[in-house]
């Protein structure tokens, strides 16, 4: 394909939004490189959605603190890299607390909770940004199909650790995810075969057990608890004292979802009491809390014997540093799956892998549901482990597609 240098069709602007994954900045550079050639002019929005409302229009020319104008010199090099060089924030521009507003506008928007829309649509009018391609999971896509009610002509990427965006089996991220997952569970298994423990790993997953599930279906563990299925704490011993009886090594591990939840809990285990712009709560601490549980209730199952326990949070682990081969590909494959739509002119839309194929669906079904582990399907809740069986024509993870 020969660039085209004489003729600009239009301005695309990329912004990644939500926790960072590796695989994003693949994904830019693939939107960049083909946007650029195909005879585009493409912006890099700063910190995700913020970027759009922290420009000061009353500032003449383009804020570069907001908005980076990209090249292949500049997308190249990162493009082999982990994270986003973008940056990256939690604001939803349509509920913006009092404090959070940006200096420039805390004398027109003054009420507790602010909705900036009108600000992000001057933002897009005075980039003059024709299509805008947000790169997120549910949450930071949610706001992408405020916009595409709007008018804004916008095509969404799917990522997350959590795999959870409804609409799509795969997410970026979600196998660099899988695979240290994997990897960091069977290191740890050393530390707890020499003290004959039990381990407990705490991995992501608020209301989607999948970065759990699918770990334990590949042999990380033997046992697993998700958020969509509360667990009694005294089964689970019992099952970990069985297993551990079984292995030459007298140690046993589970994964535990961050979301997951301990049967009469109220509510999940927070970290933090503060919400982000979405409402949630910081998750992490169920790991722990499941450690302090087991190691009580073991001797139950034991012989009267205490079973101690390593616990270990992966938490960023999994997701700092370069993307696997997967997703080095598919952010590839995205981003020219979004020029695709933007050649064809047609916006709205979400692009997806379904049972093994590339394809686009509208982008209002990010807001349309909760995309969940089908437990009828997939997992055995008195063995608190997946279910073995019934692979055929299901996808490469198996238990992702919600179709």
């Amino acid at each position: 394909m020969t660039t085209n240098t004489s003729t600009k069709r239009g301005t695309i602007a990329i912004l990644t939004g939500g926790g960072d994954v590796p695989g994003l900045n693949p994904a830019i550079r693939a939107i960049t490189v083909r946007a650029l050639r195909e005879g585009y002019r493409v912006l890099g929005v700063r910190r995700g959605w913020a970027g759009l409302i922290e420009i000061d229009h009353d500032r003449p020319g383009l804020d570069g603190d907001c908005v980076i104008e990209l090249s292949e010199e500049i997308v190249n090099k990162i493009g082999r890299t982990g994270g986003t060089f973008l940056h990256t924030s939690r604001t939803r521009p349509s509920h913006v607390p009092r404090p959070n507003v940006p200096e420039h506008l805390r004398g027109r928007y003054t009420d507790e909770i602010n909705d900036l829309t009108p600000e992000v649509l001057r933002s897009i009018d005075r980039l003059g940004i024709d299509v805008l391609i947000p790169i997120g999971g549910d949450d930071t896509l949610s706001y992408g199909v405020r916009l595409h009610e709007e008018g804004v002509k916008v095509i969404a990427i799917p990522k997350t650790m959590d795999n959870d965006v409804p609409g799509t089996d795969y997410c970026i991220g979600f196998s660099t995810c899988v695979t240290r997952t994997i990897e960091m569970t069977h290191a740890l298994r050393t530390s707890a075969g020499s003290h004959e423990r039990f381990l407990v790993i705490e991995v992501f997953g608020r209301y989607a057990g999948f970065t759990a599930l699918l770990p334990t279906m590949a042999g990380a563990a033997n046992r697993c608890v998700i958020p969509e299925h509360e667990f009694d704490v005294e089964r689970l011993a019992e099952l970990m004292v069985a297993d551990r009886g079984t292995n030459p090594s007298h140690y046993s591990v589970v994964l535990v979802s961050e979301g997951a939840r301990i049967a009469g809990m109220s509510e999940m285990v927070f970290s933090d009491q503060e919400k982000d712009a979405y409402g949630h709560k910081k998750l992490g601490g169920i790991g722990d809390l499941i450690s302090e549980r087991l190691k009580l209730l073991s001797p139950k199952y034991n012989q009267g014997r205490r079973v101690n326990v390593i616990s270990q949070r992966l938490g960023y682990l999994v997701r700092c540093g370069d993307p696997d081969a997967l997703d080095s590909i598919v952010p590839m494959a995205f981003g020219n799956l979004a020029l695709d739509l933007v050649l064809s002119s047609t916006y709205g839309r979400l692009v997806n892998v379904r049972n093994g194929r590339y394809d686009n669906v509208p982008i209002d079904v990010v807001t349309s549901r909760k995309k969940v582990v089908d437990l009828s399907k997939y997992y055995v809740p008195d063995r608190l482990r997946p279910r073995y069986e019934n692979f055929e024509n299901r996808p490469v993870f198996i238990m992702t597609s919600d179709f």
